[in-house]
C-alpha cells in the first residue's frame, strides 16, 4: 500500500507554464482550456501517472462498487474534473469569478459568532481552496495550513488571493512550528483551517471506518480540537458546472451529554468527519483527489 508521502500534492508544470496559463485563461476563459484538458491532458496523466490512475480505479471498483467499465469511465472523469479544479484556481488568479451556493450556512454563522477559536476541516475533494479566493473572512481572521512545496507562481498568487481576504497561510514545516502557530491563532479566537484527510507532519493517525473499509486519518487536527475544546466544522466545496460550486458546511462534534475521555472523544470526531466525507463522495464520486491507495485492505484486483 502506498503511504501518504507517495502523493505529494503539488501542482504540475513549470513556473513559466503556470504563468502562461494564467494569462491564457484570462484571455479566452475556462471552457476552451477544459476542452484541451479533456482531449489531451487527462488521458496523458492516466497513461503516464500509473500509480495515481490505478489507485483511483480501485477506489471506484471497491469503494463506490462500480463495474470495470464504469470504473474506467469515472477514472477518466476524475482526472478531467481534477484538471478543471486546477484550471479554476488559475482562472481565479486571472480575475475570473465563480458562483457559490451554500448549504448549512447557519452552522457557519453560529460558530463564527462566538469568541472562541474555530477549526475548519478541509479535505482533498472538490475545490476548497477556491472558496478562500472568493470569500472574505469578516467575522474572524483565517489561518490556513498549506503545503509549502508548491511552485513560486502558485505560492505568490495563493498568498495574494488569500491575504486580501484576511486569510493567512501557515506552511507545514518539518520542525512542527506550524503547530505552535495554530495554537496561538486559536488562543486569539481566530479560525484555523486544516486538511482532515491526509497525514503530514506528525505520523500519528486514527483508523476508522470509511466507505466500507478501514482508513487512517490524521490525529493532529482532531486532537487539537479536543485539547482546545474548539468548535469544529467541515466544509466541502464541490464543482457543479463550469462556473458554479456547491458549498456544504457540516458540524463535526460528539455527544456532549455523554462523558468520555479525550482519546475516545477524538476518535469519535474522526469517525464523524469520515462519515460526512463519505456522504459527500456518494453524491460526487468523481471528486476524490487522493491519488494513492488510501485504505488498509488494499486495492480490489478484480
Amino acid at each position: 500500500m502506498l503511504s501518504h508521502e507517495d502523493w505529494k500534492g503539488n501542482t504540475g508544470g513549470t513556473t513559466w507554464m503556470q504563468r502562461t496559463l494564467i494569462g491564457f485563461v484570462g484571455f479566452v476563459g475556462i471552457r476552451p482550456i477544459y476542452v484541451i484538458m479533456g482531449l489531451f491532458v487527462a488521458p496523458f496523466y492516466m497513461l503516464f501517472n500509473h500509480k495515481g490512475y490505478t489507485s483511483i480505479y480501485h477506489y471506484f471498483r471497491k469503494r463506490q462498487g462500480f463495474g470495470w467499465w464504469k470504473s474506467f469511465r469515472y477514472s477518466y472523469l476524475n482526472h478531467y474534473r481534477f484538471g478543471q479544479i486546477i484550471i479554476d484556481r488559475f482562472a481565479a488568479y486571472a480575475g475570473c469569478k465563480f458562483q457559490f451556493e451554500l448549504e448549512g450556512n447557519d452552522i457557519f454563522l453560529d460558530l463564527m459568532s462566538g469568541d472562541e477559536g474555530v477549526i475548519i476541516l478541509s479535505s482533498h475533494v472538490g475545490n476548497y481552496e477556491l472558496a478562500g479566493y472568493s470569500f472574505a473572512a469578516t467575522e474572524k481572521r483565517y489561518n490556513a495550513l498549506v503545503f509549502s512545496g508548491e511552485t513560486k507562481t502558485v505560492m505568490e498568487n495563493r498568498n495574494r488571493m488569500l491575504s486580501k481576504n484576511n486569510i493567512k497561510m501557515i506552511p507545514v514545516s518539518e520542525d512542527m512550528s506550524h503547530v505552535f502557530l495554530m495554537n496561538a491563532a486559536l488562543a486569539d479566537g481566530e479560525v484555523v483551517s486544516i486538511p482532515g484527510d491526509r497525514i503530514f507532519g506528525s505520523r500519528k493517525s486514527v483508523v476508522c471506518d470509511f466507505m466500507g473499509g478501514q482508513a487512517s486519518f490524521p490525529l493532529g487536527p482532531f486532537s487539537l480540537a479536543v485539547q482546545r475544546e474548539a468548535p469544529t466544522m467541515a466544509i466541502f466545496v464541490m464543482k457543479e458546472s463550469a462556473y458554479k460550486y456547491q458549498v456544504f458546511i457540516r458540524r463535526i462534534a460528539t455527544d456532549d451529554t455523554v462523558k468520555m475521555d479525550k482519546k475516545t472523544k477524538t476518535g469519535r470526531m474522526v469517525q464523524s468527519f469520515a462519515k460526512e466525507l463519505e456522504d459527500i463522495l456518494r453524491r460526487y464520486p468523481e471528486q476524490w483527489f487522493n491519488y494513492y491507495e488510501f485504505w488498509h485492505d488494499g486495492p480490489n484486483q478484480s
